[in-house]
């Protein structure tokens, strides 16, 4: 076994966030709290349950981001990866961009770069899973909150929540009259719009409209000698709309939404040979502003995506009945020069030689595009719940998931003429059902028992086609397969009301992924399948509110062990490739702290830190590793040895700090908020290498303003920047040509100015 990494960054920042907030000393801010009980902290409200509860009563591991905190972390035009590290042990990644959001919850999650990879992550928008990856990639917008449910989340929320569940909540029609106007403008003649407007059409329906416009120019330049471009790519334009109408009279209610995206983009920035060998430092005069690529003037990014839902409720005297109906679609074409570089450097074009390649040494000259031109989900659920006055209450339900789609991979020579030499295309066509009940009981009055199972079926239908290949000379390849299975998900659970302000609870659950296909046969002869893997965890905790109100602290342990969990292989000397593969068993622990302070009149704060350990168990897991990087795992007759390896994109450590200042000036308030984000060193693959070993990443926000009321508007103007440190590291890899890097957003600035109206 291996030893353990650890982080000693991780543990001196840990250790000066907690004493700063520690420091304040408590028994001044317990005096503060005492000569001014109006200084509490706000209820936060959750729907873990599927019905709105207080986070601080419901025994589940839940975090939530919500109000100024949403605001001021999604400033900058930033993605839905603005999560990452936010919340304790969640991390969000990509290879693609402002689209395919990869998320990982206790330090699981997948790697998987195909349009068809299913995680271990559910994303819910709406009440609705956002089972697709280019589904996942909505931006954040007119938002009530955010909330992260770590741990198995099988019972309720189904399929593919192993690890837990992100759940969106978008802001809902009011009856009265609201809205709000936001225009910003930052660096790299950045310009953001947001909007919304919300009021009653009659006395029973109201309608809310929401838009998003963000503009970012190209600022990388590509410097290839004959192909020089200046802002050659790194912009993006995109458009998001949501309208929702809401109906409400006596017992029914009635909620349509209706959303949609279109983003014109570039993909994200692959520098070739950006690693130094022997090392996970830069090359010497790197520029994460600079490229030299044949072929950056092909890059492109097209995103369209649009669903509608329909929620309608009606409550009876001791029952709701809820019919959630969802369709989604998507549609991408993304197209980038993978091995970041230039030159014939092509292990196919013999006598190639090595001074028409580069920067360095690429061993495969790689272009591909991958596309959704047809994709189509459908989701059904109906449930029925109690709202006895009683000590028992109970849901029980089924669901209902279809999804049909269609993949297209392309190939080009990788030479920048635009020369198509591959072409595979994927059909696959999903069916879900499930039937589930959970039921809680107050067994005495200060505890509660939570109880549930679920009973889920899955079908996929998979065929591949390959009608030309760069590598292969046997063009035309078909191969299909049908991985079905059904299981039980179940949880237990148990929440002890100590006091007032102190709860403990621990559960024990059990959830499970379905069946994966990896289908891209476009450099390769193989269809993988990776069976479905189950996951067993127990987890114990305290929800507390402390000093009358002024203080919360919260804090998990938990334990995990997944069984057959699915691993993706991906690049390695076997070429751009994407493998699936089952582990025999992966083990992980840790715990997590989230806290809240009300310091003073003017002052409040957030502290949350996490630690993950992960561990694959298998003495049988090999890979053949990377094409020049420098593995450290042992090397074996079969391959390196991943016995013992952490997960990829698994830091140990994510921490984060937020501090917040208001005060009362003129007519209006000036504020200032600070959020500093944390995760130690992570891997980029299943193997462990010094080149491909992500450092430790720290970045930092700062927002000011001051807001005013003039009648029946606010108004605010605001300054704000995102990574203010300019920190620039390696978040990610391509290891199968070159050690190619890909690198976090530089340095954002800018200004807003926003109107509020009542």
């Amino acid at each position: 076994m291996k030893a353990m990494k650890r982080s000693t960054l991780a543990t001196l920042i840990n250790a000066t966030l907690f004493s700063a907030v520690a420091g304040t000393s408590f028994s001044s801010i317990a005096e503060e709290a005492t000569a001014e009980k109006t200084n509490q902290l706000e209820v936060i409200q959750i729907t873990a349950r599927k019905r709105v509860e207080n986070a601080q009563e419901v025994p589940v591991a839940a975090s939530a981001l919500q109000g100024d905190g949403l605001e001021a972390a999604s400033s900058a035009g930033m993605d839905i990866r603005f999560l990452n590290a936010k919340i304790p042990s969640l991390t969000v990644e990509s290879s693609f961009g402002r689209s395919f959001p990869r998320f990982y919850v206790r330090g699981l999650g997948n790697s998987d770069f195909d349009l068809n990879s299913s995680q271990p992550v559910s994303l819910v928008v709406d009440e609705i899973v956002q089972e697709s990856p280019i589904l996942k990639g909505f931006p954040v917008f007119d938002t009530g909150r955010v909330e992260v449910l770590r741990g198995p989340q099988g019972t309720l929320f189904g399929r593919n929540t192993p690890a837990g569940l992100v759940k969106i909540d978008s802001a809902r029609p009011t009856q009265d009259f609201e809205g709000y106007s936001a225009l910003s403008y930052g660096s790299f003649n950045s310009l953001d719009f947001e909007g919304a407007v919300s009021g009653g059409l009659t006395d029973n329906l109201s309608a809310r409209v929401s838009v998003l416009r963000q503009e970012r120019d190209d600022y990388i330049d590509n410097r290839l000698e004959g192909n020089e471009i200046n802002d050659a790519t790194g912009g993006y334009q995109e458009t998001a709309a949501r309208i929702q109408f809401l109906y409400e009279k006596d017992d029914l209610s009635a909620l349509f939404n209706y959303h949609t995206r279109n983003l014109n983009g570039k993909p994200i920035v692959f520098h070739a040979n950006a690693i130094e060998t022997g090392t996970n430092d830069p090359r010497p005069g790197f520029d994460p502003e600079a490229i030299y690529q044949d072929s950056v003037q092909f890059a492109t990014q097209n995103v369209d995506t649009q669903g509608a839902s329909l929620k309608v409720e009606y409550d009876f005297n001791e029952h709701t009945l809820t019919s959630i109906t969802g369709w989604e679609s998507a549609e991408i074409f993304s197209r980038a020069d993978v091995d970041g570089g230039f030159g014939c450097g092509n292990n196919f074009i013999p006598g190639c030689p090595t001074d028409t390649m580069g920067p360095g040494f690429i061993f495969l000259a790689s272009e591909t595009a991958d596309a959704l031109p047809d994709h189509n989900q459908y989701t059904q659920e109906l449930r029925l719940s109690s709202n006895f006055d009683g000590d028992f209450n109970y849901q029980v339900g089924a669901f209902y998931y279809n999804e049909e789609q269609v993949i297209e991979t392309f190939g080009y020579d990788g030479l920048g003429a635009n020369f198509l030499t591959g072409y595979v295309r994927q059909d696959q066509e999903t069916t879900a059902w499930a039937v589930f009940a959970s039921s809680e009981y107050q067994l005495t009055d200060k505890l509660e028992i939570t109880a549930g199972l679920r009973y889920s079926d899955d079908e996929r239908d998979f065929t591949a086609s390959r009608f030309a290949s760069p590598e292969s000379t046997t063009a035309n390849l078909t191969k299909s397969v049908s991985p079905s299975d059904s299981h039980v998900s179940w949880d237990l659970a148990a929440a002890y009301k100590y006091s007032d302000d102190i709860n403990f609870f621990v559960r024990a659950a059990n959830g499970f992924r379905a069946p994966s296909v990896q289908g891209r046969i476009l450099f390769s002869d193989d269809v993988t399948v990776a069976d479905s893997e189950t996951i067993n965890s127990i987890e114990a905790g305290i929800k507390s509110d402390v000093l009358d109100g002024s203080g919360r602290i919260n804090a998990t342990v938990f334990y995990y062990q997944m069984d057959d969990q699915q691993l993706t292989a991906v690049g390695g000397d076997s070429g751009n490739t994407a493998r699936l593969l089952n582990a025999d068993k992966t083990v992980g622990y840790g715990f997590e702290v989230d806290t809240q302070w009300v310091l003073s009149d003017n002052f409040d704060a957030t502290f949350n830190i996490s630690y993950n350990n992960t561990e694959l168990q298998d003495d049988n897991l090999y890979l053949a590793g990377c094409f020049a990087c420098t593995i450290t795992d042992p090397l074996t007759a079969q391959g390196y040895s991943l016995d013992g390896n952490s997960l990829p994109h698994a830091p140990e450590w994510i921490a984060n700090f937020i501090l917040r200042y208001t005060q009362e000036l003129g007519d209006g308030e000036f504020y200032a908020y600070t959020d500093w984000s944390y995760r130690s060193e992570i891997d980029f693959f299943l193997y462990d290498s010094v080149e491909f070993t992500g450092e430790a990443l720290l970045e930092g926000g700062v927002r000011t303003g001051y807001k005013w009321f003039s009648g029946d508007y606010e108004y605010e103007v605001a300054a704000f920047a995102r990574n203010i440190t300019d920190e620039q590291v390696f978040i990610g890899g391509v290891d199968f040509s070159n050690n190619s890097g890909i690198v976090n957003e530089p340095r954002f600035i800018g200004a807003e100015f926003k109107v509020n109206f009542f």
